[in-house]
């Protein structure tokens, strides 16, 4: 039976100024929550052609059933239009949000329409307020607007702040919404659909408590997830030095994308590597609500202040293995504390760090290429490692003072286009590539995931797994193989768990979980289901003109070795058609 709290979705209107809650069980009892939910939310309340700017576009956040129960189930999901891509946008987040929209009594939030002013979205429970957000529009920093609106709002402890920066309020097709500081709801774009609304922030809190069907099973499967979690050595990885430990091991492989993947092999990797962070400039560990692993990792700054000796500036600058590989090793920098600087500016600006990183690769290879001049970047020079400059270009991206900049503000894959250098421009389905070129899986994952992710389908990892393989999958196989982890990950995002934690949700934990809360299913009913959610997210994009038969595959990706060798575009395309021929079979 499900929780009556989990079953209400909250409708905000910010044309109207009005809000009123649903009890939409018949979603919840089907779907579970989380990405199952939100798919059957927007594809309800986005109008097919709508404009991802537009007041028809709407953003759906859903948590599920194990939000703030268990451990690890601690993202929210949201769902819209991408102004990125022009399809399915789809992005998940850590922090607090998932236990606050819980906690406020909400499984899912709604927000449609388009406010005339800026505003802020205050929820506390049953009360929603609309709040004048015109001192905060402007704001440089998204840490002063998050500090702004913690000193102005109640509900310390137990709530979240999402916030844009001026990247979302320029409507920069890959802002970021900023959550609790060092989480994102980084990809697809979400900050400008937000900066289109007028929606600077939004503040939740909450006082509910959460029942479970079955206490004494509860407290058994409780102790069970969490002593897998705190011993597992995946776990302890993710902990003692985070996903910055993935940088000396995919260099070792010539996996590693370096100089916009005119490399596979950064040759000064050990400078940027995790270990190097965590023995210099790691100054503390942060855990999202409800996580025992504290994965995300802060390094601290010292900046001494101008003619005032013994005076310094201390910041601090989440890292992890995407932004080292998007602004490190894709940029060919060494500088490490320059190299965090930057990641600083893309984190005030509120900017999706591997989009950012690409957009500058693909920059600075066509100035080297002497494609675009000083002419069209206003005087910056863009080569290799000078973070200076990259800075620069990343305040320019944002305040998008001429046409190359508006251009670099829509992406790699739009840039190029006008620019040129297609060839070169590393987005699959629009989407800016992740930092994994390790074989046929991954590029396969890429385009053919919901949201063109790495996290989609974990192609990546299935590449690495094959290099021990007797015999390798064939391109057959790996598609085939690729749908089904896709389709299982629809289920997690569902409940919604870390995947980072996937090896420990596994379907007979998920089903214990769920006996807990109150739900009946068996395995044969849960793959069903994640089949059926990735289906309701493909019917999305086919309706807004996805065709994976027009998906461009970059020619550089066909040029740079991987460890399973130089691959095949035949091979790229025989393991996506298999793929798709698995999503469309029953339909």
């Amino acid at each position: 039976m499900v929780d009556k709290l989990l079953s209400r979705v909250l409708y905000i209107d910010l044309s109207e100024r009005k809000f009123w809650a649903e009890d939409r069980r018949d979603l919840f009892e089907e779907y579970l929550g989380g990405t199952g939910v939100a798919i059957n939310l927007l594809r309800e309340e986005c109008p097919r052609g709508a404009d991802p700017l537009g007041p028809d576009n709407v953003i759906i956040f859903a948590v599920g059933p194990l939000t703030a129960v268990f451990p690890m189930a601690s993202k929210t999901v949201a769902l819209f239009k991408s102004p990125h891509t022009g399809n399915l946008g789809e992005s998940h987040a850590g922090g607090r949000s998932a236990a606050a929209i819980r906690l406020a009594g909400y499984g899912a939030i709604v927000i449609k329409g388009q406010s005339d002013i800026p505003v802020y979205v205050a929820i506390h429970g049953d009360k929603v307020y609309f709040r004048n957000a015109m001192a905060l529009w402007g704001m440089r920093s998204t840490y002063t607007v998050g500090r702004i609106i913690r000193e102005n709002e109640p509900g310390a402890g137990i709530r979240t702040i999402m916030r844009i920066g001026r990247a979302g309020e320029n409507l920069v097709t890959y802002a970021t919404v900023v959550t609790e500081t060092y989480r994102h709801f980084g990809r697809l774009g979400l900050g400008a659909v937000f900066g289109s609304k007028k929606l600077k922030a939004i503040v939740i809190s909450g006082k509910h408590s959460i029942p479970v069907a079955d206490s004494k099973m509860y407290k058994e499967v409780y102790e069970e997830i969490y002593k897998a979690a705190v011993k597992s050595p995946a776990m302890k990885k993710y902990h003692d030095i985070g996903t910055a430990v993935n940088i000396l091991p995919l260099n070792e492989l010539g996996a590693l994308p370096t100089m916009n993947l005119k490399k596979s092999r950064f040759e000064n990797a050990e400078k940027i590597a995790g270990e190097a962070l965590a023995e210099y400039y790691l100054g503390r560990r942060v855990a999202c609500a409800h996580c025992p692993v504290a994965c995300i990792h802060l390094a601290i700054l010292r900046e001494p202040y101008v003619d005032e000796p013994y005076f310094y500036k201390t910041t601090w600058v989440s890292y992890d293995y995407e932004p080292l590989y998007a602004l490190g090793t894709m940029l060919g920098g060494t500088d490490v504390f320059k190299m965090l600087k930057l990641m600083e500016e893309v984190e005030i600006q509120g900017l999706d760090a591997m989009s950012t990183g690409v957009v500058l690769a693909w920059a600075t290879e066509a100035m080297e290429r002497g494609m675009i001049s000083t002419k069209e970047t206003l005087g910056v020079e863009l080569k290799w490692g000078d973070y200076d400059n990259y800075i620069k270009a990343v305040r320019l991206i944002v305040e998008q003072p001429n046409e190359f900049y508006k251009a670099l503000a829509r992406g790699v894959e739009y840039a190029a286009s006008k620019y040129g250098g297609l060839e070169f421009a590393l987005a699959f389905g629009g989407n800016e590539m992740p930092g994994y070129h390790t074989g046929l899986a991954c590029y396969v994952g890429y385009l053919t995931g919901a949201r063109h992710s790495h996290l989609d389908s974990a192609g990546y990892s299935l590449d690495q797994k094959m290099l021990s393989m007797e015999k390798r999958l064939s391109p057959e196989e790996i598609g085939k193989r690729l749908f089904e982890e896709e389709s299982w990950r629809q289920i997690l995002s569902s409940l919604v768990v870390c995947f980072f934690a996937r090896g420990i949700y596994k379907p007979d934990i998920v089903i214990k979980c769920l006996k807990v809360m109150g739900y009946d299913f068996d395995e044969n009913r849960l793959m069903a289901l994640g089949r059926k959610i990735l289906r309701l997210k493909h019917k999305f994009k086919s309706d807004e003109g996805f065709d994976p038969k027009k998906l461009r595959i970059p020619k550089r990706i066909l040029e740079t070795e991987s460890p399973h060798g130089v691959l095949s575009e035949q091979d790229i395309r025989t393991a996506v058609n298999a793929y798709f021929e698995e999503l469309y079979k029953e339909q």
